[in-house]
């Protein structure tokens, strides 16, 4: 089928002013329990949108690691690419594509690393492997194959073997504070429901219809 006639109409929900939450982050929690109770596939997952300081954009898909009223938390290592953007040039934008449910969450706004008590908790809850291979992986660095990386995490189970694995100074994590979250959800004939919580000078939230 010639990709011009890949096309869905969507038509399993609407979304009114009168059904959103008062702050973007209820309605996100009650969303995200939502696509969580359905079984889907990582609902955690979410592609992260950043730009060098020349503006010359990237994105790639993240999990989202915490999420609480200063905002939404991913963890990485500050040497990556998306590192290394978001300190030139501290915004990001994330968007959740909930497919299942024909919806999905636009969030944008700055970007501040989180503490590194925060980061050492996050660091010491995954499993051992992951642990290891933040050591491992000096992300986004060119390899010359799959050896040199199967090479160094060995070198990491041999150095660390019986011992707390340390949080590396290079790695750890990210806040996403919403300064925007639009809630997107898919209807007929392509006239989508676009709600967004726009933060105003007071810290409260204005609520505004988009067109589709």
């Amino acid at each position: 089928m010639p990709l011009a006639d890949l096309r869905k109409d969507y038509n399993l929900a609407g979304l009114a002013e009168k059904d959103l939450a008062r702050d973007p982050f209820r309605q996100f929690e009650k969303w995200f329990q939502e696509a969580s109770a359905s079984k889907l596939v990582e609902p955690n997952a979410m592609v992260l949108a950043t730009a060098s300081r020349d503006g010359r954009p990237s994105a790639r898909t993240v999990l989202l690691k915490g999420l609480d009223g200063r905002g939404f938390v991913f963890y990485t290592n500050y040497e990556s690419r998306k590192g290394r953007e978001l300190d030139g040039n501290p915004r990001a934008s994330l968007v959740f594509p909930w497919f299942p449910f024909e919806r999905q969450v636009i969030v944008e706004g700055p970007v501040a690393k989180v503490t590194r008590e925060e980061a050492e908790a996050y660091f010491h809850s995954r499993p051992l492997p992951s642990q290891l291979a933040a050591w491992a992986s000096a992300q986004s660095s060119m390899l010359s194959g799959r050896k040199a990386l199967d090479d160094a995490m060995k070198e990491a189970e041999r150095k660390y073997a019986g011992q707390l694995v340390p949080l590396p100074p290079y790695w750890g994590g990210f806040r996403v504070t919403p300064e925007t979250v639009e809630f997107w959800q898919g209807r007929r004939s392509r006239l989508h429901d676009r709600l967004r919580y726009r933060r105003v000078a007071d810290g409260s939230w204005a609520i505004e219809r988009l067109a589709p």
